[in-house]
């Protein structure tokens, strides 16, 4: 039964779930498959209500609804039944769907519906049916427990069986474990007893042998008499000690035998074992021994039966024998011992044979276990060499990856550092770039400021400041009171530094600004004060001594020194050993040498001579101070730190790599390498790596050790330039910083530059000759650490079998392993560290040469040796020209000694007199042989000569080439000159120079800054005066009250003559406003102006610019003043005079006083002028300010030259009084020297007359001196400290020699020729000193006048050029003041016109009158009232054209054909009488167009024709369609596509759609045209008609009735298939039908039928060959598309299946339809073909009408007949009916509606 309800509910009902018996009870559970059933039978209508869901409140529902239905049914059904369908009771669910089963057949053969059935019960049933319905769910839902309590429950019931299933596996879990335990005791138990088994098994074996071996001897049977009895017991006892003693031998024997045997045994091969085996068994079992056991065992048996004899015997005669029993008991009992001693010896006996046998067997099964080990010794064999195959494969694998990923770690460190390269790179350009901007922003500020005329000086400074790649614009603004330092601080620092380094270098130079101007383009400018430069040299190299070269004894070395870089595993040492072998050269390896420090130091190496630390060590100095003890054992050295090592730690001091230690005798006896390599290993045990100190000190002791003349190369060594440095410096003991620094001393003086070269810093060598890089790529390297590690691998397995490796292979292969590791790091190190390397072997000296790495071995090994060989001949060469060099030193120095030089001829003492009497400024004489050598001469030749000798000299002058003092040949006076003075004056020289300096960088500074102050004062002064000028106004005011005014006139008075009168004199009144503003504003603006101009700025400006220059000048004057004071002290000090005091009254410039206040004199520091010259001459005006003031009058500017020209005489003034104050200190200076000599010559005639009155004379004169000085120097101790010892020394000095001269002569003493001559060079010496002192002040006031004149030129232009700059402005303000006026008034004029030529046209100004400023123009943006409203355009209007219908008359047709045939189908006769009424009654309607008013009934009848199906219908759809061409007719393509969209759209998949689907998916043509919209706003737009026949067309094809109207897209598009060929048209139909294109398989030739068809319902006789044309035209294309589409026909064509309802809707026009009226709707269809297409799908084998595939379907007959013949697919043509109508009209005349009324009857 169930089965038969399950097909029921399947396959009649289709239930929306498949039911099956077994889930029959749980599929109808929740009661809504019930539901469907009633609902599928239209019993429950409220099964939307219904839930599929399975909790209680669902079925609850369900069952509910459910219960009024059943029981109407007469089905039973209560709340029990209820309870046990929802609990699934079995058999529940299948009886009630039985009752409902055979309940519902019943209803179905009534045919009543269950409206009908409720309305035939009584009303009374149905109210107690309501309420038995309400009672069922109370009860039912009491019965139904809640779904929160069903929940629970089966949550508990989860958790239930969860513990449940817990329990059950603890259970299981304790007896698995309890059986386990069962097993293990039961196993246990097996055990025990097998081996209690085992063991007693063991224990009787062993008793068995061991009672095997006893032997049961019988008592021998005692004779009658005691002699026989003990002679008997002799005999027998004999016997057994011979028998003993004979198988003691035998046993001896046998024993020696089978140790003779055991050693053949060894010797023969295994295949002889079984035979000695079976040998030796056979002499240990001997027939002898056999026999005699078999006798004793026969013996015994017999004694056995003897001894029963005499034990009845015995007992018979005890009480006779009794004492002979006991003499024979002692006797047994003797022989009893005997016995048992051969019995023990028989045991042995026994054991010993049992020894051997288990020998033997043991032997077998040690041979057996031999066979075993070896076949398993060679199994593990040949496992080894497996596994080491595999791992010699995995190690291969691994080491290519190894390769691999360092190959990559390479490859992205080489991508990082090229990236860090292009971000440095980049951010280099990007600051360029930024400067750049920055100098272009600054050029266009600048040119904006001076009206694109940027000063040079500007330009230049910007150039450097971008040149050095400092920032243009200012970074921070830094007051006097900022105390902190930023960095953008230290910038602008830096900037101002390079600017003002750079404005004194022109300034010096006299370049740039400072170049020298046309007026003094002749004069050229001074030369260097060669003399001062002199001075200055000679002091600072005094004060500076120089060290003492020490006198090079030694020969110079042959030996060649250098270094062998590159990178890890370039091949240095390779080379180095390949180097080694051919040349005697030492190779000095860091590495070995450290080894070998350590190793000394752990051997306890001992020094020879003991040197100490200190001595050895130079260079190391934390090693020098800190002293170490470090024990011999290396155990001890973490134990000997000092305990307080780690308290400068805690403080925060930096400890020292160091320890401190304790000083030990034993460490200093230790030698130095040892001594170093402690200290190596004692910072390798901390982990840290050695010190580069500590590395340079152990290679400097290895290179003292090697000999003088061998040569030596560093294998690798420096690595780093800190290396090279501390290298350099331990093997030539000097640094560079240092020779740089003296070289810095040496050139000090920059004011005076000395005539002759100071003394240059020797060039010294390196302590390298040569250094090779050894240059290979990085994957080189890498590729040559693989192939090592290759080697390696291929190295274990060509020595797998070998035993272990030795120590030194395992230590080269961790070496090489470490190396690998740490490849990566030590290329990156060296590629950060070669290029300070490289710098540093090429800076001073390039000797630094590259080689390429990556050649042959050979090759390179010969490259190396050949650059060896070239720096070896270098050095011979080098050292040769040393040794030539030293040679002739010694020679030049020599030969001066042996002949004795002559002294150069001198003049006299007269000649000298008269030529200081002639006070001469420069001298004309020159000694030539003055040098430094002969200046200690000069001061040891006494003074005294005899009156003789000074007759005898020859007064005539020895003729001289004169010099001039500073030139190339003249030679400098050097004497001596106190020790003290260098010190005095070289600081005050530097005083002099860092003033000079300073003054002079501060003030260019300031005139620099002042340029930029007055661009910036010019700029605001333009823009705040054009700001001015452009003020706001209230014009616009006035005007725009005007307009308003204006256009408020009434229209009708715009005529009127005094109307336009009075508005002309409105305008007038407007113009005399305007102007009274413009004059106002013209007034402020000029009174602005004279303001500007009376500002005290200029004046201020300049005189603060003069007082720059003024300050400049007196840098000059005291820098001269100072100059001169310091040449003063100096040649005084030659002359041993004493110093001058000091004057303090210096020169001071005056500077100009910018305000008018008046300071008293005690208040000035710096005198002050004013600003109005007392000098009543007049000075010259600038030509440039006199040709900006030509021709005009300009009080103002009057006023400013006035004031400029007395600026200028300042300038003059000041400059002269400066120019002669330094001519006055030169003149002065000059005086003092010839009063001098003057004072010293009268002294000179006495000495010649009489030396002694002389000498006393002298010595007066001298005391007088000294008193003089001793005041003189009372003064200088209040002035000034420093000069304060000198003259006190020279006053004693001098006194000492005062008070000598007169004790010691007290004779008289004639003066000697060569005193005479000494004399002579001393006057000739004192002349020379004035001539060269006179000499550099001539040339210092030279200069310093040029420069006064100079700053005299630059002030005068500077200010020139400020003057005219700010009259240019003045003049600028004045035109742009009346040029502003000009304009202000032409737009008052055209506003004034404009104004009355609308008051003469009257018209208003609708747009607004714009005056503000000087602009005027009328703004077409703003009306000042609103345009009239534009006219409304009319909505778009559809015309007839050509015929056509309207969309309006469409619709019209639609809505009469819907009522009156709303399928689409209506009587042809009935539908030509619609159309005639339309055409005859169309008087006021306008339902059709004027064309087919024309239309005939004949005329309607054949459009009837061609609109008929089956010769009665017609459809009156196809026919709107047609009536509304034109429109695009689509391609089969776009139906298909517009399918697709329509499908697509559709969803649901209902074949229906609404009209916003449609609109959507939209058709094969959019209603998107190009309409052009008229220019005229009164005509209407142009009517779209594609987009009103699209909506058209869905409201012709849509379902009104429903709501909303669903469109049927496969039937319209049917429609839409009709095609003007028939067959086409067919085509086009299945493939909208089916869904794709179908293809054609048998051309149809219906050529003749068409042409007929053609011809018939065309009869227009009058142009018949046009059709004919025409139709053989459009026929002749379709054949070609046909042939064409023929062709193209693919293998798989029209391989989609079709049904037959589908092919009943193509081939529809077949139905019979009973839609003749409206009446009619009630009626079926009955397609005609579908008899003839069901026996086609039954022929082609679909005997269950399945769809079947369309190529097979195609290939029917009648398929193919039906296809030909169908014509619904034909597009009928109605406009050829209508053109011939009206063609017939126009020949015949209008038709009458009389006519058309005959023609209808």
């Amino acid at each position: 039964m169930s089965e038969i309800l399950c097909q029921w509910l399947n396959q009649e009902l289709k239930v929306s779930r498949t039911v099956s018996p077994k889930s029959f009870a749980k599929t109808f559970s929740n009661g809504y498959l019930i539901g469907e059933v009633l609902f599928k039978f239209e019993l429950q209508s409220d099964f939307s209500e219904f839930s599929e869901s399975r909790v209680s409140t669902a079925k609850l529902n369900n069952f509910s609804r459910l219960q009024p239905t059943l029981h109407l049914l007469g089905v039973q059904f209560d709340q029990n039944v209820a309870q046990s369908i929802i609990t699934e009771k079995p058999g529940a669910a299948t009886k009630l769907l039985y009752q409902l089963y055979i309940a519902l057949q019943k209803k179905k053969k009534t045919g009543l519906t269950g409206l009908e059935i409720q309305t035939m019960q009584p009303q009374t049933n149905q109210r107690l049916q309501a309420l038995k319905s309400e009672a069922f769910r109370e009860r039912l839902k009491n019965l139904i427990p809640r779904q929160t309590d069903f929940n629970l429950m089966r949550v508990t019931c989860r958790f239930q069986e969860k513990c449940k299933q817990m329990k059950e596996d603890l259970a299981r879990m304790h007896f698995e474990k309890f059986e386990k335990i069962q097993k293990l005791e039961e196993e246990q138990r097996h055990f025990n007893i097998e081996k209690q088994r085992l063991n007693r098994r063991r224990q009787n074996e062993i008793m068995a042998k061991i009672q095997a071996a006893i032997i049961q001897i019988p008592k021998p049977e005692p004779n009658r008499t005691l002699k026989a009895i003990e002679a008997q017991k002799l005999m027998k006892k004999k016997k057994e000690a011979e028998d003993v003693a004979n198988e003691i031998k035998k046993f001896e024997a046998l024993i020696k035998k089978d140790l003779q045997t055991r050693e053949s045994i060894s010797k023969t091969s295994l295949d002889t074992i079984d035979q000695t085996a079976a040998e030796l068994l056979n002499t240990y079992s001997d027939d002898d021994y056999i026999k005699k056991i078999q006798k004793r065992l026969e013996e015994d048996a017999f004694a056995r039966e003897q001894r029963e004899k005499r034990r009845r015997r015995l007992l018979m005669d005890q009480l006779i024998a009794h004492e002979a029993q006991e003499e024979a008991y002692r006797e047994e009992q003797l022989i009893h011992r005997l016995m048992r001693q051969s019995q023990q010896e028989r045991r042995i006996a026994v054991q010993l044979m049992h020894v051997r046998h288990e020998k033997e067997v043991l032997w077998q099964n040690r041979i057996f276990r031999e066979k075993q080990f070896e076949e398993r010794r060679l199994k593990d064999f040949q496992d080894a060499l497996d596994r080491e195959a595999a791992l010699t494969k995995q190690a291969k694998i691994d080491f290519a990856e190894q390769t691999l990923r360092a190959k990559e770690i390479h490859e992205k460190i080489a991508m990082e550092r090229a990236q860090q390269r292009y971000e440095k790179h980049y951010g280099i350009c990007a600051e360029i770039l930024d400067q750049i901007l920055d100098l272009c922003t600054k050029v266009a500020d600048y040119r904006l400021l001076t009206n694109n005329l940027i000063p040079h000086k500007m330009m230049r400074d910007w150039k450097e400041l971008f040149f050095s790649g400092n920032p243009i614009y200012e970074q921070t603004s830094h007051t006097h009171g900022q105390t902190e330092s930023t960095e953008d601080h230290h910038v602008e620092l830096n900037k101002r530094n390079l600017l003002d380094s750079k404005d004194y270098e022109d300034y010096k130079n006299m370049t740039g600004e400072w170049a020298l101007p046309e007026d003094m383009a002749n004069s050229s400018p001074p030369s260097n004060n060669n003399i001062l430069g002199h001075v200055l040299l000679r002091l600072i190299e005094n004060s500076y001594p120089s060290e003492k070269e020490v006198a090079d004894t030694e020969l110079p070395s042959f030996a060649v020194k250098g270094c062998l870089l590159g990178k890890t595993l370039s091949g240095k040492t390779t080379i180095l050993k390949a180097l080694q072998n051919d040349i005697p050269i030492q190779v000095l390896s860091i590495d070995t040498l450290v080894q070998e420090a350590i190793q000394a130091f752990n051997d306890g190496e001992k020094s020879s001579k003991a040197p100490s630390m200190h001595e050895d060590v130079k260079g190391d100095p934390e090693v020098d101070q800190k002293e170490m003890i470090i024990p011999q054992d290396k155990n001890e050295l973490t134990d000997t730190q000092v305990p307080g090592e780690a308290a400068p730690q805690k403080e925060g001091t930096k400890s020292s790599d160091f320890e401190q230690f304790r000083p030990s005798n034993s460490f200093l006896s230790l030698s130095m390498r040892a001594q170093l390599g402690a200290k190596s290993e004692l910072m390798l045990r901390r982990g840290k790596s050695v010190p580069d100190v500590l590395l340079v000190n152990i290679l400097v002791n290895a290179i003292k050790k090697i000999p003088v003349n061998q040569s030596w190369v560093l294998d690798g060594f420096p690595m780093t330039v800190n290396q090279a440095k501390l290298l350099e410096e331990a093997l030539t003991g000097y640094k560079r910083k240092s020779l740089q620094l003296k070289k810095k001393k040496a050139q000090m003086p920059t004011l005076a530059l000395s005539p002759t070269t100071s003394k240059e810093v020797p060039f010294l060598p390196s302590a390298f000759d040569f250094a090779i890089l050894l240059d290979i790529s990085d994957n080189s390297s890498l590729a040559r650490i693989n192939d090592i590690i290759a080697k390696e691998i291929s190295h274990e397995i060509s020595h797998e079998n070998v035993s272990g490796p030795t120590i030194t292979s395992s230590e080269e292969k961790s070496e090489d392993r470490n190396l690998r590791d740490h490849i990566q790091h030590r290329i990156v190190g060296f590629l950060d560290n070669w290029p300070l390397l490289e710098e540093w072997f090429t800076e001073p000296r390039n000797i630094l040469k590259k080689v390429n790495a990556e050649i042959d071995e050979a090759f390179l090994c010969q490259k190396i040796k050949e650059i060896f060989a070239t720096e070896v001949s270098n050095k011979k060469i080098k050292v040769e020209k040393k040794l030539e060099e030293k040679e002739t030193e010694k020679k030049s120095a020599v030969s001066p000694t042996e002949p004795p030089t002559p002294t150069p001829p001198l003049a006299s003492e007269a000649e000298k007199e008269k030529e200081v009497h002639q006070a001469k400024p420069s001298g004309k004489g020159k000694t030539q042989s003055v040098s430094p050598k002969g200046k200690a001469q000069g001061g040891k030749i006494s003074v005294k000569k005899s009156p003789i000798d000074s007759t005898e000299v020859s007064p005539t002058l020895i003729a001289m080439p004169t010099t001039k003092p500073g030139s190339e040949e003249w030679v400098y006076v050097t004497e001596p000159i106190p020790e003290e003075l260098p010190s005095f004056l070289v600081p005050y020289w530097e005083l002099i120079e860092k003033t000079y300096i300073s003054h002079i960088k501060t003030v260019l500074r300031q005139l620099r800054e002042s340029q930029h102050t007055v661009l910036s004062y010019l700029y605001e002064t333009r823009t705040s005066f054009q700001e001015f000028l452009r003020r706001p106004d209230h014009k616009q005011d006035f005007v725009s009250q005007w307009q308003a005014d204006f256009n408020s006139v009434p229209e009708d008075l715009w005529e009127d003559e005094e109307t336009k009168a009075e508005l002309h004199q409105r305008v007038n009144d407007l113009r005399d406003r305007l102007w009274d503003i413009c004059e106002a504003r013209k007034e402020e603006a000029e009174q602005e102006r004279l303001d500007i101009i009376n500002e005290s700025w200029l004046q201020d400006y300049i005189g603060i610019t003069m007082n720059h220059f003024f300050s400049l000048m007196q840098a000059e004057v005291n820098r001269f003043q100072d100059t001169k004071r310091l040449l003063q002290d100096y040649y005084r000090a030659m002359e041993s005079r004493i110093p001058l005091e000091d004057n303090k009254k210096f020169t001071r410039i005056p500077l100009v006083q910018l305000d008018g206040k008046e300071i008293s004199e005690h208040q000035l520091r710096i005198p002050l002028v004013p600003r109005i010259s007392s000098s009543p001459e007049n000075v010259s005006m600038r030509p440039k300010v006199k040709a900006l003031l030509k021709g005009r009058f300009d009080p103002p500017l009057e006023s400013l030259e006035a004031n400029f020209e007395g600026d200028e005489k300042i300038v003059l003034d000041t400059w002269q009084q400066a120019s002669l104050a330094i001519s006055q200190m030169v003149a002065a200076e000059v005086h003092q020297r010839l009063a001098e000599e003057e004072k010293e010559q009268p002294q000179l005639d006495p000495k010649e007359k009489s030396p002694q009155s002389g000498t006393n004379k002298k010595a007066k004169k001298e005391k007088e001196q000294a008193k003089k000085e001793k005041e003189q120097a009372k003064k200088e101790k209040e002035q000034a400290k420093k000069e304060k010892e000198p003259p006190k020394k020279k006053m004693a000095e001098k006194k000492g020699k005062g008070k000598s001269s007169p004790v010691v002569e007290v004779s008289p003493v004639t003066i000697t020729p060569e005193e005479m001559a000494e004399m002579e060079r001393k006057n000739e010496l004192k002349l020379k000193i004035k001539e060269e002192h006179l000499a550099a002040l001539q040339t210092e006031e030279q200069a310093t006048q040029f420069r006064l004149e100079l700053i005299k030129s630059k002030a005068l232009s500077i200010l020139e050029d400020l003057v005219t700059k700010v009259i240019e402005v003045y003049r600028f303000m004045e035109k742009w003041l009346g040029k502003r006026y000009l304009n202000e008034m032409a737009s008052i004029q055209k506003l004034t016109e404009v104004a009355r030529y609308h008051i003469e046209t009257a018209t208003k100004i609708q747009n607004e009158i714009y005056l503000s400023q000087e602009d005027f123009y009328i703004n077409g943006d703003i009306k000042v009232f609103p345009d009239p409203p534009p006219p409304t355009r009319p909505p778009p209007v559809e015309k007839e054209e050509n015929g056509t219908l309207t969309i309006e008359q469409l619709d019209n047709l639609r809505d009469q054909f819907l009522d009156m045939a709303p399928k689409g189908i209506i009587g042809n006769k009935a539908f030509t009488d619609i159309l005639l009424d339309l055409v005859t009654l169309n008087l006021g309607t306008n339902n059709l167009s004027s064309s087919w008013m024309h239309l005939t009934q004949l005329d309607l009848q054949e459009i009837t024709s061609l609109l008929t199906v089956n010769t009665e219908f017609v459809d009156w759809r196809k026919f709107l369609m047609v009536a509304a061409m034109p429109w695009p007719i689509p391609l089969e393509e776009e139906l298909l596509e517009t399918l697709q969209r329509f499908k697509a759209t559709d969803e649901a998949q209902t074949g229906t759609i609404t009209f916003e689907q449609y609109k959507q998916a939209g058709l094969w043509f959019s209603g998107d045209e190009d309409i052009k919209i008229p220019e005229n706003p009164l005509e209407p737009l142009p009517f779209n008609r594609q987009e009103h026949l699209i909506e058209f067309f869905f409201r012709l094809f849509a379902d009104s009735e429903k709501d909303p109207p669903q469109l049927d897209y496969t039937q319209m598009l049917l429609y839409f298939a009709c095609h003007p060929d028939t067959l086409e048209g067919v085509y086009r139909a299945l493939s909208v039908a089916v869904g794709t294109h179908i293809f054609r398989q048998v051309e149809t030739p219906m050529l003749t039928a068409e042409k007929t068809s053609i011809s018939s319902v065309s009869p227009n006789e009058e142009f018949p060959e046009a059709e004919e044309n025409s139709t053989r035209e459009e026929l002749k294309e379709e054949k070609d598309e046909r042939d064409q589409k023929e062709e193209e026909i693919p293998e798989n064509a029209n391989t989609e299946k079709i049904s037959m309802e589908t092919l009943l809707k193509v081939f529809g026009g077949g139905n019979e339809v009973l839609d003749a009226n409206r009446f009619a709707s009630y009626l079926k269809t009955e397609n005609i073909y579908s008899e003839n297409l069901i026996k086609t799908f039954q022929d082609l084998g679909a005997k269950n009408l399945e769809p079947i595939e369309v190529n097979i379907l195609l290939k029917h007959p009648y398929i193919q007949d039906l296809i030909t013949n169908y014509v619904d697919y034909k597009i009928p043509d109605i406009k050829m009916i209508l053109q011939r109508s009206e063609h017939a009209q126009g020949s015949d005349g209008e038709r009458s509606p009389s006519r058309l009324t005959d023609e209808k009857k």
